[in-house]
C-alpha cells in the first residue's frame, strides 16, 4: 500500500463511503454496506475488492457472508487519514444518510442479514 493508494481510495465516493462506515463500525458484511449505501451488491463488492487489493481492508468469511474491516497493518498515518475523514464527514450527505440507514437495518447487530 502506497500513499497514492490511500488517496485514490478516498477519491472515489463509493470507496470513501465504505471506508467511513468501516472506520465507524469496525467491521461490516457486504449486505450491511449495501443496505447503508443503498447501492447494489456487485458495485459494493467491486469497490471492496479494490480496497482489499490495495491492502486497505481485509476480509473474513463467516458462512455465506463476507465481513470487511480496515486492515490493522495499515500504516498509522493512513489509519489516521481514514479516521479523520470518517469523523469529519459524519454529518455530511451521503455519509450521515448511510449511518442512519445502517442504524435502522433490521437484524442488526445480531448478524446477518435481514435486509
Amino acid at each position: 500500500m502506497t500513499h497514492n493508494d490511500i488517496f485514490k481510495a478516498l477519491a472515489d465516493e463509493t470507496r470513501l463511503r465504505c471506508l467511513t462506515l468501516l472506520a465507524r463500525e469496525g467491521n461490516l458484511c457486504v449486505c450491511e454496506l449495501c443496505h447503508a449505501t443503498d447501492l447494489s451488491q456487485p458495485k459494493i463488492s467491486r469497490h471492496l475488492a479494490s480496497l482489499r487489493n490495495q491492502g486497505i481492508v481485509v476480509d473474513r468469511r463467516q458462512g455465506q457472508w463476507v465481513f470487511y474491516e480496515i486492515d490493522a497493518d495499515l500504516p498509522r498515518w493512513a489509519q489516521d487519514i481514514v479516521q479523520t475523514a470518517s469523523e469529519g464527514l459524519r454529518d455530511c450527505i451521503p455519509f450521515a444518510t448511510d449511518i442512519a440507514r445502517l442504524k435502522k437495518m433490521k437484524g442488526r447487530p445480531q448478524r446477518c442479514c435481514a435486509a
